[in-house]
């Protein structure tokens, strides 16, 4: 890395010191040095890797216009890698996190859907039957045959109001049944 880094730095001063060829081979060097450490870190952090050449094209248009904040008697690698960091938590933010996982490699191990438990239809009557016939018939309605509370009132001809109250009654009544049936 240390004659990376003299390579680098001395290809730079050049650049800087008006020398066009060191200037456009010093580009060519650091666009193959920038992808490899850009692919390398969206891959350690979970990033698709394809986002890799635009940051690396962003960091080189940033070298262009920040080359004269290069302090030629410090190291160069550090100004660059400095450079193409910032160049990528930008890139980054403006797409947001989205880590690319196939769905095909965790099909095995996602969770099936639990099967909904259901009282069967002898033992759900029973426990209707226990109801009164008003609070019986609206949680039938609602919770069973799946009518709204409009729908309900208006099939049984009753008010809205008077629905919910024999379905709260309904169901406080059920529960303490079940909570009774638990403890025996």
């Amino acid at each position: 890395m240390r004659e990376i880094e003299l390579d680098l730095a001395a290809a730079m001063r050049s650049a800087l010191d008006g020398d066009e060829t060191a200037y456009r081979r010093l580009l060519g060097d650091l666009a193959g040095l920038l992808r490899g450490w850009i692919r390398r870190e969206l891959a350690r952090q979970g990033y698709n890797v394809a986002d890799a050449e635009d940051i690396v094209q962003e960091t080189l248009i940033a070298i262009h216009l920040k080359r004269g904040t290069w302090d030629r008697e410090r190291p160069f690698l550090p100004w660059l890698r400095a450079i193409s960091r910032h160049k990528m938590v930008d890139n980054l933010r403006r797409r947001g996190r989205r880590i690319v996982i196939p769905i095909e490699e965790f099909a095995e191990v996602l969770a099936a859907p639990e099967p909904e438990e259901s009282l069967p239809a002898d033992a759900l009557d029973r426990h209707l039957a226990q109801l009164p016939k008003g609070q019986e018939k609206v949680v039938r309605a609602i919770s069973v045959d799946g009518m709204s509370i409009a729908e309900t009132a208006q099939h049984l001809m009753m008010k809205e109001g008077a629905v919910r109250v024999a379905l709260h009654r309904g169901l406080t009544a059920l529960a303490r049944a079940a909570r009774r049936a638990e403890t025996t």
